[in-house]
């Protein structure tokens, strides 16, 4: 199952850029041109690279930064559980931070709303909040 570069990129639902710019990074290998079922040259992705790719993408949606995932794909070749556990936990306490940040601009959002619909004399309470 060899792929071109496009091949991977789109298999991941992004650009050829991308899958540069991880490898720039060191997250993605760049294998070896060959002369395998194309031109001259041209580099082909086998599964490994595509699971790599998935992992990488999974673990930016769940909020990781790059350099992060760089160190969980090492943990995952040392098998270095404890270390892992202790970037979710990291992980998890920055979401409900941000989570909670969140549910309290919502909350004070909701409020303002009411009271602007309560009421056309003076002036807007969600206008005059950011004030």
């Amino acid at each position: 199952m060899a792929m071109t570069i496009s091949e991977l990129a789109r298999s991941a639902g992004i650009g050829v850029e991308t899958v540069r710019f991880y490898q720039r990074k060191g997250l993605l290998f760049d294998p070896r041109p060959t002369r395998l079922g194309g031109a001259k040259g041209q580099r082909h992705y086998g599964p490994e690279e595509a699971r790599r790719l998935h992992f990488i993408r999974s673990a930016q949606a769940a909020g990781f930064t790059l350099k992060e995932i760089a160190e969980l794909l090492a943990l995952d070749r040392s098998n270095d559980r404890p270390r892992a556990r202790e970037m979710a936990r990291a992980r998890i306490a920055d979401l409900e931070a941000t989570i909670a940040t969140l549910t309290r601009a919502r909350d004070s959002l909701r409020k303002l709303a009411k009271e602007c619909a309560g009421s056309s004399e003076g002036p807007c309470p969600i206008i005059a909040s950011f004030d």
